[in-house]
């Protein structure tokens, strides 16, 4: 779904999964030293938006989402997954209860599998579960943000800023009182500095909640009743995962980041060497300079000087081995 803000002076429009939304105004360091001060605004309006009402909508995702969801109290932001069978990650949701509607927001492009896969639970559960995305887009105000949201407008607020579920048709209006404008690929930079991942960026068809720190935040150990909750309790209580994810600080000398994909290996090796892992996400940081995040076999030393392609990198351990 294509955002009217790209229509602004100055926007340049992202590719790849963030289609539809800008990737910049026009000074990306700017944008990134904006949100970095807690002002400014991101369109995420390409993002799916999905609802789940009924008097039984809590205690029904209880049993679905990896997350605490039973008791989850209105305005209460949380995250969530959905796994499969063996424990890989499937879906995830980022989530508020209004005291009547759960509202998530999730990857673009996901939300129809993400409805599919709902629907086929409900049984005999008094819930509904609708596509909202077509009326409602996701704003993000940085932490720090005195911008108010409109009354009436959901808030799922955390430690990172304010995602408002906004009606579609007030987006330009919005954005025009409470700008300036962010793009994504400010907000990306923001997100590896946080180490936070993101599914289809840090996630392949094989990852587990363990190898990206997500069983901190968007995991309850102290729960059951999930798909894949087996092997989550098998690799927390008995295992190690077999990958972990790290930050990258990358040799600023080069022109090229580091695509997605590209290979991880031994510094002392080089080319020649083995694959160790891949890059999930780089990104250009207004202080830090090239960064990225990475996923790699868990046996990689964490003092261990790295290569991505051909750029130098130096690593900080976010999972721990």
């Amino acid at each position: 779904m294509k955002s009217p803000l790209l229509t602004l002076p100055g926007a340049v429009p992202a590719e790849g999964p963030d289609e539809g939304v800008a990737a910049h105004y026009g000074d990306l360091f700017r944008e990134q030293r904006t949100l970095a001060d807690g002002a400014g605004l991101v369109d995420l309006s390409h993002r799916g938006v999905v609802t789940v009402s009924g008097e039984e909508r809590l205690s029904w995702l209880h049993l679905l989402l990896t997350q605490h969801m039973s008791e989850l109290p209105p305005g209460r932001a949380a995250e969530a997954l959905i796994l499969s069978a063996h424990g890989h990650i499937e879906h995830a949701l980022y989530l508020v209860d209004d005291g009547e509607t759960v509202w998530a927001h999730v990857e673009p492009g996901t939300q129809e599998a993400l409805i599919g896969y709902l629907e086929s639970m409900k049984f005999f559960y008094r819930v509904e579960v609708a596509d909202r995305t077509d009326d409602f887009a996701v704003v993000h105000l940085p932490a720090g943000s005195i911008a108010e949201a409109p009354e009436g407008v959901v808030v799922r607020e955390t430690a990172h800023g304010r995602d408002l579920f906004l009606p579609r048709a007030d987006l330009e209006g919005y954005a025009a009182g409470h700008g300036p404008l962010a793009g994504i690929w400010a907000y990306e930079a923001l997100r590896v500095e946080q180490h936070r991942p993101r599914l289809g960026f840090e996630t392949d068809h094989r990852t587990i909640p363990h190898e990206l720190g997500w069983i901190g935040t968007a995991v309850h150990l102290q729960k059951g009743c999930y798909r894949g909750q087996e092997t989550v309790a098998r690799v927390q209580n008995l295992g190690k995962p077999p990958r972990r994810l790290v930050f990258l600080h990358l040799d600023g000398s080069e022109v090229q980041l580091p695509g997605h994909g590209t290979p991880v290996r031994l510094a002392s090796e080089g080319e020649d060497g083995r694959q160790l892992g891949f890059i999930t996400t780089s990104a250009r940081h207004h202080e830090l300079g090239p960064i990225a995040l990475a996923l790699v076999k868990r046996n990689v030393p964490v003092d261990a000087e790295l290569v991505a392609g051909e750029t130098a990198a130096a690593q900080e351990a976010v999972v721990q081995p």
